[in-house]
């Protein structure tokens, strides 16, 4: 089951109060914070299960909180932000957000998105579970993943790749020269819901960029044009 610690970030005292209130009347265990600054080392430190992130913030604002923590980590992150207008959802999401809500919002839709984010965990750890057993190798031309230690190795060397990009890999090594989707993908391995799967094309770009020798030209992982992805060797 994942943890349900959250780190709430956002330089409203107002709707810290509202969110931490509502949420902790919920049995969640609630973290604040009200500047950008500082808190990637917050969030590292605490581990939350998911952080929910206010886009303008003090001295570092929210999508390079949420890029960073990205980065280093699969941890689910809703996004809150007085902007309506769309480039902001756009790149909120593309960087790596699972969910985004509008201000001002009701305490029953903020419950519910983040019940629904936990309800996804839950699942994707389960799936996680029953199909792949601790211990397994998979090896794909020159890439060696190793489950049980969350390891890649290409042509021998060790590769570090956040959680969210190896269960990326490890997925399609598992179903190696099966074509699968934006969609598919995203429902799959971020449990579908409020996103947006351009998340997937972005952690492709980035996957490919560790384990291609030349990403502009896969050998590894191939998009079927009109269709998807599919991961094999040549």
């Amino acid at each position: 089951m994942a943890d349900r610690k959250i780190v709430v970030v956002d330089d409203d005292p107002t709707a810290l109060e509202v969110v931490a209130g509502c949420l902790q009347g919920e049995g969640y265990q609630v973290l604040t914070y009200n500047q950008g600054l500082g808190a990637c080392e917050l969030i590292a430190a605490e581990r939350p299960g998911l952080l929910i992130l206010d886009v303008v913030l003090p001295f570092v604002d929210g999508l390079e909180i949420c890029r960073k923590v990205r980065a280093e980590s699969a941890i689910p992150i809703l996004m809150l932000s007085a902007r309506t207008d769309e480039i902001d959802k756009v790149l909120g999401l593309g960087m790596g957000a699972d969910d985004y809500l509008c201000k001002p919002f009701g305490r029953r839709e903020l419950v519910a998105r983040v019940k629904a984010i936990f309800r996804r965990i839950d699942e994707l750890e389960r799936r996680f579970a029953v199909q792949h057993a601790p211990g397994e190798v998979v090896r794909v031309g020159g890439l060696e993943i190793d489950n049980s230690a969350r390891t890649l190795r290409v042509d021998g060397t060790a590769v570090a790749l956040p959680a969210k990009e190896f269960d990326l890999l490890w997925f399609l090594a598992c179903h190696q020269r099966q074509v699968f989707s934006h969609a598919q993908l995203y429902e799959r391995l971020w449990g579908g819901g409020y996103g947006d799967v351009g998340t997937v094309a972005v952690h492709i770009k980035r996957l490919r960029d560790k384990i291609e020798p030349d990403p502009a030209r896969p050998s590894y992982l191939k998009t079927v044009r009109g269709v998807g992805y599919k991961l094999e060797a040549n």
